[in-house]
């Protein structure tokens, strides 16, 4: 009995820094919605999703000279080009464009669906396996964000919107399953190689566009960018590769349930957002249904990553 119990502390222990990861990602990244709303009152989407990655993208580099951090090659170096052109580049292009047409707190709700989504994306893939409480939650998320959609969120909502944040979803629950593909290495070295890869990508969507590159004048404008670049970019990133390093995709997503809360209290406080009743109990039904999706506990069925490249559990 003394040796279960041992070895049930020694697993708690060894899986403290993966929650208190996961705690400090739901905390910074909820902020991020209220941030680009700022954000795009001065700044083109693209291209504020352009600059912002970009210097993220630098100091991630930077760091990895200076850890001299293993980058990825071969077949690991493409599928992390190609996770991030998905789950951050695609994601971030849909998530900016939406986000100057609704408010924080609506794309925060639709966040809370990425788990439901990365949990139906793995099973198609083969890495995780369905069950009945994954099913019976995904469909109870959906009928509450079919509530929220209905009555809104003290705003408009178009069909255009709405795809584009159903998008995000579909492009980071993507992201995740591709991300589990890749061997193991440094986040850091990650980080890198993917978010540079989306600057360059939303950097030509901007130019598409024709966007205007410029920088902000209005201090809140440049307060929001820095938090953006800085917290939601390199620590945001930094801790969900950590996290999803250590479990599986779906159960790394359920991070996104707890985002609304955060996104709209701080959105309410910062720019008057307004709460609808139907706001509340479309997002009640939602998050009773991720909830209930997060006890399946599916088993991964995916192949073995390689280990990692260097010491891990500094990173």
């Amino acid at each position: 009995m003394s040796a279960v119990t041992s070895e049930g502390s020694q697993a708690g222990r060894s899986e403290r820094p993966t929650w208190i990861a996961f705690v400090f990602f739901v905390l910074l990244a909820g902020s991020n919605p209220v941030a680009i709303r700022y954000s795009n009152a001065e700044l083109p989407p693209f291209w504020g999703a352009t600059a912002r990655l970009t210097v993220a993208a630098a100091v991630f580099w930077i760091i990895a000279l200076v850890r001299r951090a293993a980058l990825p090659k071969g077949q690991a170096l493409l599928r992390t080009v190609l996770y991030g052109l998905v789950g951050t580049g695609a994601a971030n292009a849909l998530s900016y464009w939406a986000l100057v047409r609704v408010q924080a707190g609506m794309a925060a709700l639709f966040l809370a669906l990425v788990p439901l989504m990365t949990l139906f994306l793995a099973a198609a893939h083969g890495q995780e396996r369905l069950s009945w409480r994954g099913l019976v939650g995904g469909l109870i998320a959906v009928l509450g964000t079919v509530v929220i959609v209905g009555g809104g969120l003290g705003t408009s909502l178009t069909i255009p919107a709405v795809l584009a944040l159903l998008g995000v979803v579909l492009c980071m629950g993507e992201g995740a399953v591709i991300f589990k593909a890749i061997p193991r290495g440094e986040p850091v070295a990650t980080n890198a190689v993917s978010i540079s890869a989306s600057a360059v990508m939303l950097g030509a969507i901007s130019l598409l566009a024709g966007e205007t590159w410029r920088l902000p004048s209005a201090a809140h404008t440049w307060a929001a960018f820095a938090y953006l670049a800085i917290v939601g970019s390199v620590l945001v990133f930094y801790l969900y590769l950590y996290v999803l390093m250590r479990w599986s995709a779906s159960r790394s997503a359920y991070g996104f349930v707890l985002l609304p809360v955060a996104s709209v209290i701080v959105s309410a406080l910062l720019t008057g957002e307004v709460v609808t009743t139907s706001f509340v109990i479309g997002a009640i039904i939602t998050l009773l249904g991720v909830w209930l999706a997060a006890l399946s506990r599916p088993t991964s069925v995916s192949t073995p990553r390689a280990a990692p490249s260097g010491n891990c559990a500094s990173c």
